[in-house]
């Protein structure tokens, strides 16, 4: 890095928090003002439109191959843990492979962890040295790495952001990471919040368009602490007006936030009690392991198979969500052979089905017990997922003016029936998804 880059970076920062503090001065960081702009009205529809991203985490926990909370389940103390820097070097890591990998999975966008709970930035950061680059013999800026490759490729860079920190003494002890070494009482929350900050503006300044910051640990404190995020929502919004807010808070959403996250539940379930909050008319997004784990778990060979992964991305389309599928990179920083086989197999039926899915909006026909709809124009596609029988009701007010298969073109029968439409089969549905393509009188 150059000093004059340095320099110029140095005085980003300095133009965003005097931006920040005008900007809450003049009384637009209040609860119910945020006003998104028309780039971010016009961002919001294309991350609506793109129905499938994938989710990387990776950093040194991958290397205790226990998972992304090892420091705080194993109550490893924070000096022990940051030990592990100086033998990290992933050196399998390939941007270009890694991308090239989510594209033809056909994910529309990639979302790495910059800093996860354990306070370790896998970026080059002016505010620490306990980053990549600076701590670790890899010394090379991988999220820097993999947003030129996903820019260079035409896949939107997102990033998680970690709000609470094991490691660091200026972050106020909370819930977690009681044992990693920190004594209750520490803390300077006002240090803490404006590192944050600084580290937000070098990932919105550095690395070309962001297209969301996703956030994750406000649960980490009791109810009421004020995280000030309206403020950090304004900083964002003031550095990239594109970039989407989304917080994995498992509350409604909050002001200044733009899409509303559910963790390993579509909209409106809560089978892993994340979930309980009211959907929005935000934009949504579901995010779901492949296995069991997030990070890298040696003993996580549990993985869904593709059908299951398929049948997950079109449950969530047709309740107007996307899917962020999840993959733990392995130490080195390869993807684990079964991951890729994974994306392999969902990018040949996104190939062939993409158009059920991507730039949709969940249908008519809310989700049934049989399988979903998802709707673009005056052309409704009914998945039907589970369902043994030749004949299936819809229950739907729109004229149809013709059904075929989508696979193959073929007719469907199809008769009015009270307050719906009635299909017949040929055969029962079978594979993955059967899709009846209707069109609808406008």
């Amino acid at each position: 890095m150059t000093e004059e880059f340095k320099r110029l970076c140095k005085l980003s920062l300095a133009m965003s928090f005097a931006l920040l503090a005008a900007i809450s001065a003049a009384g637009q960081g209040h609860a119910g003002a945020y006003v998104p702009a028309d780039e971010n009205l016009e961002a919001r529809e294309r991350f609506r439109d793109s129905k499938f991203g994938v989710f990387i985490h990776f950093g040194l926990y991958s290397m205790l191959g226990q998972g992304e909370w090892v420091m705080n389940n194993k109550n490893i103390d924070r000096q022990d843990y940051a030990r592990l820097a100086s033998a990290f070097y992933p050196s399998e890591f390939d941007a270009a492979e890694w991308v090239s990998a989510i594209k033809s999975a056909g994910a529309r966008y990639v979302c790495v962890t910059s800093r996860h709970h354990d306070g370790f930035s896998m970026f080059a950061s002016d505010q620490t040295d306990y980053d990549i680059v600076d701590a670790t013999p890899f010394k090379r800026d991988l999220v820097g790495e993999l947003a030129a490759e996903c820019h260079d490729q035409g896949i939107g860079l997102h990033v998680y952001y970690s709000h609470l920190d094991w490691m660091r003494s200026d972050y106020p002890l909370g819930r977690t990471g009681h044992g990693t070494g920190r004594e209750p009482g520490e803390g300077d929350w006002e240090h803490y919040y404006q590192f944050m900050n600084a580290q937000l503006t070098e990932l919105l300044t550095r690395y070309g368009d962001v297209g969301a910051i996703w956030f994750d640990g406000v649960w980490d404190k009791p109810d009421g602490f004020d995280w000030r995020l309206e403020e950090q929502y304004v900083l964002i919004h003031s550095l990239q007006p594109a970039c989407q807010v989304g917080n994995n808070h498992h509350m409604a959403p909050f002001p200044g936030e733009d899409f509303q996250l559910f963790e390993r539940d579509l909209p409106g379930e809560n089978k892993a009690g994340f979930s309980g909050q009211q959907v929005s008319s935000l934009p949504l997004e579901t995010c779901e392991t492949m296995n069991r784990t997030w990070g890298y778990d040696i003993t996580d060979n549990d993985y869904k198979s593709s059908e299951e992964i398929i049948r997950l991305l079109v449950k969530a389309a047709g309740k107007d969500a996307n899917l962020l599928l999840n993959i733990g990179p392995q130490p080195d920083g390869a993807f684990p052979d079964e991951a890729l086989q994974r994306l392999e197999e969902i990018g040949e039926w996104l190939a062939s089905h993409g158009e059920t899915i991507y730039g949709t909006r969940g249908g008519d026909i809310p989700p049934k017990g049989w399988g979903v709809t998802t709707r673009r124009g005056n052309t409704l596609y009914v998945h039907i997922l589970d369902w043994q029988d030749k004949g299936l009701f819809l229950p739907l007010d729109a004229e149809v003016e013709r059904a075929v298969l989508f696979d193959d073109k073929s007719p469907v029968a199809f008769t009015r029936h009270g307050d719906g439409v009635f299909i017949v089969l040929a055969s029962p549905p079978s594979g993955v998804d059967t899709v009846v393509e209707l069109t609808l009188k406008p």
